[in-house]
């Protein structure tokens, strides 16, 4: 069994959008829904020691599905259309869906949608058809910042994901701490996505 999950280092995010136009024009994603979309968490106050005046952190926060390990869509699924694989991503078999929307209901981040042409539900594969060949999820290959890193939590260590221009995370990542590790919130469902985040405060639970 595996665990594929993609860690973004929301220090190297530069809010550019790469990830979310490179993921539409690969998975022809309808106009107005989104696979990827890029959230700016901010501008939020700061207080700088010393009385250093006021001062403000923000920073971008890309939002998909979290591939969760015990996800609630898969359980609701009348007709086990959603489903989780052995490698750890949870797809929608199309053939299968009825269009009924219970999954989107049992999200708790509001990343699946209703392709109303096609009327199944759809959401990001982690570009299933790109891994099962050796390559990474597009979003990652396309992150100009080399923010999006993808890897097996089950066997990889975070420094050895595996992100654009052949990097891993190990040779380009700045010192984190267990700290500066979040995920969203966990509604039973346990979210497999990472996001490290130094120095600013993690604002994921709001």
């Amino acid at each position: 069994m595996s665990q594929y999950a993609i860690l973004t280092d929301l220090n190297r995010c530069v809010g550019c959008l790469a990830c979310t136009v490179a993921c539409k024009m690969l998975n022809d994603v309808p106009i107005g829904n989104y696979w990827n979309k890029v959230m700016r968490i901010g501008p939020t106050p700061k207080q700088e020691p010393n009385g250093a005046g006021p001062q403000t952190d923000m920073y971008f926060l890309p939002m998909t599905c979290q591939h969760c390990t015990t996800p609630q869509c898969v359980e609701v699924c009348p007709t086990q259309a959603s489903m989780k694989l052995d490698n750890g991503i949870v797809r929608i078999d199309p053939d299968l869906c009825i269009g009924c929307q219970m999954c989107v209901g049992a999200c708790p981040y509001g990343v699946r949608y209703l392709n109303e042409d096609k009327l199944v539900v759809e959401k990001c594969t982690m570009c299933e058809q790109r891994v099962e060949e050796g390559e990474l999820p597009q979003c990652v290959d396309g992150c100009v910042g080399l923010a999006r890193w993808f890897g097996d939590l089950d066997e990889d260590e975070l420094t050895d994901f595996r992100g654009a221009l052949d990097k891993t995370y190990g040779e380009v990542a700045e010192d984190f701490s267990d700290e500066n590790l979040h995920r969203l919130p966990n509604y039973g469902n346990d979210p497999a996505f990472l996001y490290i985040l130094r120095d600013m405060q993690w604002q994921g639970e709001e």
